[in-house]
């Protein structure tokens, strides 16, 4: 999956499933990706066989959500969507979540106070 980055697999190591639940605004955001107006904040991850099983937040589609998502499904390019590709965020360097200034994830985390 050409999703799957150096910067990415070192940003989720020692980041598996499950490893922030429970932590809110203070879990650890290791990775974000977008398309368009839409934002994926990466929490965790897995690798299962020849794919990765992700969890985060997804603001910017029709609900707001914390939610699993596999690597392979984020690379619509190699879905056949053609240009349309998802793309991870250089140079993020993990933050908790309530230092992210986006406004929309901070209004979706406000709802678990």
């Amino acid at each position: 999956c050409r999703l799957m980055t150096t910067q990415l697999a070192e940003a989720l190591e020692g980041y598996p499933l499950y490893s922030q639940d429970g932590k809110g605004k203070e879990a650890v955001c290791r990775a974000i990706f977008a398309l368009g107006s839409v934002r994926w904040f990466i929490l965790e991850g897995n690798r299962e066989d020849d794919d990765v099983i992700l969890f985060g937040i997804v603001v910017g589609l029709m609900e707001d959500e914390y939610g699993y998502i596999s690597l392979n499904e984020l690379d619509l390019s190699a879905q056949g969507l053609g240009k349309l590709q998802v793309r991870q965020q250089q140079n993020f360097k993990p933050v908790p979540l309530k230092q992210i200034q986006d406004s929309r994830l901070q209004d979706f985390l406000a709802r678990f106070e």
